[in-house]
């Protein structure tokens, strides 16, 4: 399995872009509020006459400290009872949702997001997932995911032990960097025993993944300082890692105004600090899935790309394709069907749309045929860096060459720089091309290419 980019700093510097990281196709920049929840509801029954299996999110916005790169929506607080506030509203959600479902469709993944979902104490978390079970089928088989997002610093093996009897198989752990510096200047200063601890507990409970975050460019790091970083995470092994770029924007997110933009590392030193990463992780073993996402071989994200059956969701990559994606709790996201679906953002309008027995929906999208068509496109080529006309051609009964002539022709400077190779029988990235990734997925978004409005995006590596 060699899954290795080529590092290439000239094209790297050229094509120095903001772009989309396509965890949905048509993003969320293009979601409307004039949407209709007809066609939700419509999708869901669809959903549910079909049986096709569930993926459950759940975001839990608490957190009790802020950290300052955050871009989450989240609400930081101390008061732990405004959890039980906030579930009360959850509970009325899970069961508006429940009704358009069939009871004995699957739920196959589930996944506690946030903020940081461990600012519930056990109770609290017990009775969630119960809540969920009475009203979803959590399928008990071997293929299950069943996941939540750590805060080590808020998480020792009594609560462990509490999530293991609850199902979840796998834990994401918020690791950023070791560094004593760079976590004092981002607020989450978390010393490398309670990761291990959590780790320790991960593994003595039979857990069956851990996946850990790591971010580069925050304030004060180096090249010398991350990279000590990567070998103590190199060592603790764990199955899943993501190497995220901090993207400084303060404009939108307000924590971000509390970092000093002349702390950051500059361009050139972010740049050899996710190379240096990079070359450690492939040399240590780990397969690199895309997008910032790496994987021990024998992990299910690298077994899921090697057969072709890899997908990306608002939940990043999976291998649960088949399910229909139920986002529930303040800002959700659920993807049913064609239909994408968001609830509100506030939390005082969220709530008020629960106490009138509605779905708190605030806005959305029903995706037409040329959406289904550059969503399959851009999932096949972020997912397996390839993709065959002929199967666009056969599913959706087009002529590959006459739909996509323009893009073809905007492709030609890209397969000039090497960065893909286009052949009647494939659109092939090169290893050099696959750091770029977002930039060629880029050509097939037409939302992107109109409007190019890239205010909204990260940059692209």
């Amino acid at each position: 399995m060699n899954n290795a980019p080529v590092w290439d700093t000239g094209l790297i510097n050229k094509y120095d872009l903001s772009g989309p990281r396509y965890t949905s196709y048509p993003t969320a920049v293009e979601f409307s509020d004039d949407f209709d929840r007809q066609y939700y509801q419509s999708s869901a029954w669809l959903s549910s006459a079909t049986g096709k299996p569930l993926s459950l999110y759940f975001h839990i916005p608490f957190c009790q400290h802020v950290c300052y790169y955050c871009a989450c929506n989240k609400i930081v607080t101390k008061r732990r009872e405004q959890a039980d506030t906030y579930l009360n509203y959850l509970f009325k959600e899970i069961e508006l949702q429940a009704d358009l479902y069939n009871e004995e469709q699957e739920v196959q993944q589930l996944h506690l997001g946030g903020g940081t979902p461990t600012f519930l104490n056990q109770e609290q978390i017990s009775a969630l997932i119960n809540k969920v079970s009475e009203h979803f089928k959590l399928s008990h088989g071997n293929d299950i995911d069943y996941s939540i997002e750590l805060d080590p610093r808020e998480v020792d093996w009594p609560m462990m032990s509490t999530l293991r009897d609850l199902g979840f198989s796998r834990i994401s752990i918020g690791v950023q960097d070791l560094d004593p510096g760079v976590q004092q200047a981002v607020n989450r200063v978390q010393c490398e025993t309670q990761i291990k601890s959590v780790l320790d507990a991960a593994r003595t409970m039979a857990f069956k993944s851990v996946h850990m975050d790591l971010i580069y460019g925050l304030p004060h790091q180096t090249l010398d300082g991350f990279l000590t970083t990567i070998d103590k995470v190199i060592a603790m092994q764990p199955d899943r890692l993501s190497l995220f770029n901090y993207a400084h924007l303060p404009h939108r997110f307000m924590p971000q105004r509390r970092i000093n933009e002349s702390d950051l590392p500059p361009a050139d030193v972010k740049l050899q600090i996710l190379q240096q990463a990079t070359r450690k992780l492939l040399d240590s073993g780990y397969v690199y899935i895309g997008m910032d996402h790496f994987a021990l071989p024998d992990d299910e994200l690298a077994m899921a790309q090697e057969d072709g059956t890899l997908h990306r969701n608002f939940q990043g990559y999976t291998t649960h394709s088949q399910c229909d994606l139920v986002g529930m709790g303040v800002s959700s996201i659920s993807k049913v069907g064609n239909t994408y679906v968001q609830n509100h953002t506030d939390m005082t309008e969220y709530q008020s749309a629960l106490e009138q027995n509605l779905l708190p929906i605030k806005r959305g999208l029903k995706m037409n045929k040329d959406d289904r068509i550059r969503q399959r496109v851009i999932n096949e080529l972020i997912c397996h860096f390839r993709m065959e006309p002929a199967k666009i051609e056969q599913q959706y009964t087009i002529d590959f060459p006459s739909y996509f002539l323009s893009e073809l022709i905007n492709l030609k400077p890209l397969e000039q720089d090497g960065l893909i190779t286009i052949t009647p029988e494939a659109l092939e990235v090169s290893p050099a091309g696959k750091l770029l990734i977002r930039n060629i997925c880029m050509m097939f978004d037409q939302y992107y290419q109109k409007q190019k409005n890239m205010k909204f995006f990260s940059k692209t590596i």
